[in-house]
């Protein structure tokens, strides 16, 4: 069977520096082709010279076995390939017709837009992908990251891909809307297009993949069907080791109570919730999108203050209106959106870590440059965060290595209750082991995590109890020997599902 795009030898440098050094890699008619390594194996790289937004130094690509260059994205879209990035590259105030037919609407025979057939062909795209929900004049600004991916994934179509590539596809969606996606690209692969899959998450690798293709360090490593590998084989392909546990939790000695609440509530988000963090105590609170996880979160960091309840800190109650006066408490938040609200990413890493201790460094009004060198030197090696130094800026490391540099701009600041929300999104595996292992560790030096995941396995396998919310409530405190992906699942979606029967 002749591929859809066959890449041979392909070898791109930026600033002298080799991202990707002789690569294969191909896609054949009706596959999922799954793309997998380490930030900084040259991934995006090498979908980035598929798609022709960049040209490779060295090596041929083909598409249907003719040898093509391609000077820029249009050209590959004329030959069939598309791109739904991470960032989803879409007009706010445009509606999703509009959206799906930018710079390619039906015409009139006198030139100007045919709106009714621009109407008339979106609709039967968004139907071909079961989106009937979805109305082709709504402007794409109001609807949700799961339906403004649909629509990318319908432009694609609109142009006629034959090969679709998803980068990081359900970095942001809910698990439902993950469940769709993996529909819609199974019904994509029986028409016959060919997916580039690329993600971190190995249990939708295993779902979706007839093959998979490991880069590591830019290098190619190898190509194997998916049913000749196992998670573990695919890590140590990935890392170049092997990775005897993801989820490296180590018993904490428990301790005191430290945080505690008490019918505390934020507006509907956030309704009666009480619950009590031990010293030493990795507490996981699972849920849905939207159960109300992050906001109460939010709520104990003084983000948005709790309107009602109490909140106490090592048995005496207190007021917390602002991050901070709970910094001075001692409670420290690693956010969900570490590019955002986490990391001031032009700034270097020394600048990150020393955020929150500024007072402690500054002479008067002047930070001390050589003590802010020295912690960040610090951190740098007690958390083996990966960077050329201090003075790197954080926007150039991996999405594991900046976690870190969060993380070490709280423990800076020498908290005893650490708030971790999304601990590991979208970082590779091999960060992800090593996340967990100082979470472990911080726990065995009597810090008490309160970690938000979406990620059940990462729910189970680090908590020492689990929290379930749903509907800005907690609705079920289970025991880790009890915890199991059922018994979690079914308190997550329980209130739901009698909501619904109501």
């Amino acid at each position: 069977m002749t591929p859809l795009v066959e890449l041979t030898g392909i070898s791109k440098s930026f600033v002298g520096v080799k991202v990707l050094d002789h690569v294969d890699f191909d896609v054949r008619p009706g596959e999922v082709h799954a793309l997998l390594g380490e930030n900084g194996a040259g991934k995006s790289t090498l979908i980035k010279i598929i798609a022709g937004v960049h040209a490779a130094d060295e090596g041929e690509i083909r598409i249907g076995g003719e040898a093509m260059k391609f000077a820029n994205p249009g050209q590959a879209v004329k030959a069939g390939i598309a791109i739904v990035y991470q960032e989803l590259l879409l007009f706010p105030e445009l509606s999703v017709a509009e959206n799906i037919f930018l710079n390619h609407a039906p015409r009139t025979g006198w030139g100007g837009l045919d709106w009714a057939e621009m109407r008339r062909k979106a609709r039967a795209l968004l139907d071909d992908l079961e989106s009937h929900h979805l109305d082709v004049d709504t402007k794409v600004g109001s609807l949700s990251v799961a339906n403004r991916q649909r629509i990318e994934i319908a432009k694609a179509l609109s142009q006629n891909a034959r090969v679709v590539i998803m980068d990081e596809p359900t970095a942001s969606l809910a698990e439902g809307d993950v469940q769709q996606l993996m529909t819609i690209i199974r019904r994509l692969r029986e028409r016959g297009v060919g997916i580039v899959y690329v993600s971190h998450k190995l249990p939708e690798i295993f779902a979706l993949a007839d093959r998979v293709t490991v880069l590591r360090d830019g290098h190619y490593v190898g190509t194997k069907d998916i049913k000749e590998v196992t998670e573990r084989s695919l890590v140590a392909m990935m890392v170049g080791r092997s990775i005897d546990q993801l989820f490296p939790k180590e018993d904490a000695p428990i301790g005191k109570v430290l945080l505690e609440l008490r019918g505390v509530s934020h507006g509907k988000q956030v309704r009666d919730v009480s619950l009590t963090l031990r010293a030493g105590e990795i507490l996981g609170i699972a849920g849905l999108v939207g159960s109300g996880r992050t906001e109460t979160a939010l709520t104990i960091f003084g983000i948005t203050p709790a309107t009602a309840g109490t909140i106490l800190i090592d048995g005496k109650p207190v007021q917390i209106s602002s991050p901070q006066q709970a910094r001075d408490l001692g409670i420290a938040y690693v956010p969900e959106d570490r590019g955002l609200q986490g990391l001031v990413r032009p700034q270097t890493i020394a600048e990150n870590i020393s955020l929150t201790v500024l007072k402690k460094l500054a002479r008067g009004f002047i930070v001390d440059r050589g003590k802010e060198d020295s912690l960040a030197r610090d951190f740098i090696k007690r958390l083996g965060i990966r960077a050329r130094g201090p003075g790197q800026a954080a926007r150039q490391l991996s999405g594991g290595n900046q976690q870190k540099v969060v993380l070490a701009k709280w423990l800076a600041a020498e908290p005893r209750i650490l708030i971790m929300d999304e601990p590991t999104r979208g970082i590779d595996v091999g960060a992800k082991s090593e996340i967990h292992a100082l979470m472990s560790k911080l726990a065995q030096n009597g810090l008490a995590i309160l970690m938000i995941s979406s990620e059940l396995p990462e729910v189970l396998g680090m908590s020492d109890r689990v929290l379930v919310m749903n509907g800005g409530r907690i609705v079920a405190e289970i025991a880790r020997k009890d915890a199991t992906p059922e018994t979690v699942g079914a308190a997550m979606t329980l209130v739901q599902e009698r909501e619904a029967a109501a």
